[in-house]
């Protein structure tokens, strides 16, 4: 027996789509403007987890220039089918969407096959008994959108030899209830003689929920479950420690238990910092409907599974084993030493189509090219990062400053987005401790670097308490913010906290400083 822990990915990881290969379970997220795209994770027990890579690799795959940080890749979907792994996504900023491909889920994936006549986004794909493929999204209303997220799932099948759709593009669904708002992220299932649209609908927030319909055809009509919906938590209060319940995505295991993947989010006075994450809820079958967590009707703490425990540590044909402990665990401390590491695991976050030499491994540490955009910058700033996936954290750095000139910064950066984030940054004179809200920057606390550097090396820290964050320049306590700013509710769009390191040249290209280390330590208090 396992007992998963909710959530199962803490931190942002949204839009979780997940599929059953034997004994293996395969999970991928959303990310956005973030490279690599699409984070990929392997289980053998559904509490457990390793992250096994990431789809989109190549900056051929996933074009993101001038991408917002949350526009990019939207809601893949990843599927199986005769020894070949399907994942399709919307690129919202560049090609709409597409299908990628791979025999090996650790990779490499093929080039992204656009999908001609495809219009709108959160596509899935569904595989039938007699080897039809079909395709399913959603696009605005064909009638004219009568309001805002006045949209329509729709089906059509799909060529997979030409990748493009044939026959008819049908719309089936809008949704379970009356003047629903967005209906998205729809996958097919067919069971007990039906076909089954599973969706969510109220928009990924407060009102977010799971839907589901279902035909003895493909092609409809759909009826709606009378039950519907069946999972969400609009009606727990604005409070309530889990909220933004929906999105899901279903397997089954050999045991004959089926499971439900969701996102939903955890604030804390009412704001988000950390994103979208992902959880998990078990269901059952009455009179051929799902019913999620039957007798609690809401998203658990925990989850029975009956699979045999699994620890990626300790199975010698895991991904996390075979690489040598390349990719640390989600939700586990990380101690980062660059100058002992040949490569950077798969955890690791840019944003966009980055240089080729804008950073690189050696004996003295992290080498970060000092480019001249900065971190407020609509580009691909020198930035690398991990996701925030506590709301209790220590995380620490220890620079070089030797190569640093008058007007060029580096340092820690917990970023929501290019205009809300906190900085604990140095320059070749002082240490400083800056909110950004909205693009504007407050300084919060100053401290010349001569008293706090040591041998050519300064240690910079970030301790965030909840929505509270401490800066601190070695020994000395720089200042303190409080960061709900830095929270889905005021920034807006739909990433998490990503904390990391940077650097800029201030409008001008430098050369590199590094960095010696880096790393998160979970501060939650017990």
């Amino acid at each position: 027996m396992s007992i998963a822990k909710n959530p199962i990915m803490p931190g942002f990881y949204p839009d979780p789509s997940i599929c059953a290969v034997g004994e293996d379970y395969y999970l991928c997220n959303s990310t956005f403007s973030y490279v690599p795209g699409l984070s990929l994770m392997h289980s053998k027990d559904l509490a457990h987890w390793e992250q096994i890579g990431n789809v989109l690799t190549r900056h051929s795959q996933i074009p993101l220039e001038g991408a917002d940080h949350s526009q990019g890749l939207f809601a893949p979907t990843i599927r199986y089918n005769k020894g070949t792994f399907y994942v399709i996504c919307t690129n919202v900023t560049h090609g709409g969407n597409f299908i990628v491909t791979a025999e090996n889920p650790e990779g490499p994936w093929s080039e992204p096959h656009y999908l001609k006549d495809a219009d709108g986004i959160d596509p899935s794909l569904f595989f039938d008994d007699d080897g039809r493929c079909y395709y399913i999204g959603t696009h605005p209303n064909p009638d004219g959108v009568k309001y805002n997220g006045d949209w329509y799932i729709y089906i059509a099948e799909v060529d997979l030899e030409k990748w493009e759709l044939k026959g008819e593009k049908k719309n089936v669904w809008n949704g379970a209830l009356k003047g629903c708002i967005w209906p998205e992220g729809p996958h097919i299932y067919k069971e007990n003689g039906y076909y089954y649209i599973m969706h969510a609908e109220g928009g990924t927030g407060p009102e977010h929920s799971v839907m589901i319909c279902r035909s003895k055809d493909i092609w409809g009509p759909y009826e709606g479950n009378p039950k519907n919906p069946i999972l969400t938590h609009r009606h727990l209060g604005q409070d309530y420690p889990i909220k933004y319940v929906g999105h899901g995505d279903i397997i089954k295991t050999p045991n004959d238990e089926w499971f439900m993947t969701i996102l939903a989010v955890r604030p804390l006075n009412r704001f988000t910092t950390m994103g979208r994450e992902t959880f998990l809820a078990k269901f059952i079958w009455e009179e051929d409907w799902p019913v999620v967590n039957p007798g609690v009707g809401m998203l658990t703490d925990t989850v029975e599974i009956n699979l045999p425990d699994w620890d990626p540590t300790k199975d010698p044909t895991s991904y996390t084993v075979r690489t040598g402990n390349k990719t640390t665990l989600p939700g586990t401390d990380k101690d980062y030493d660059f100058a002992s590491m040949k490569e950077l695991g798969d955890e690791f976050l840019f944003l966009r189509n980055y240089p080729d030499d804008l950073y690189k491994l050696d004996a003295d540490g992290l080498k970060l090219k000092l480019q001249a955009d900065d971190i407020k910058a609509v580009a691909s700033p020198s930035f690398v990062s991990i996701r925030q996936q506590h709301h209790y954290f220590r995380s620490t750095t220890e620079l070089d400053i030797s190569s640093l000139s008058a007007k060029e910064t580096a340092g820690l950066v917990l970023l929501q987005n290019n205009l809300y984030n906190l900085r604990v940054e140095i320059d070749a004179t002082m240490c400083n401790m800056i909110i950004c809200k909205n693009g504007e920057d407050k300084v919060v606390g100053s401290t010349p670097i001569s008293g706090v550097v040591k041998d050519g090396i300064v240690k910079l820290t970030i301790l965030v308490e909840g929505l509270d964050v401490k800066g601190y320049a070695g020994d000395e306590f720089l200042g303190e913010a409080e960061v709900s700013t830095l929270s889905t509710e005021v920034a807006g769009g739909f990433v998490g906290c990503c904390i990391g390191l940077y650097a800029s040249g201030n409008g001008s290209e430098g050369g590199y400083v590094t960095f010696k280390n880096f790393t998160y330590k979970d501060e939650t208090k017990r």
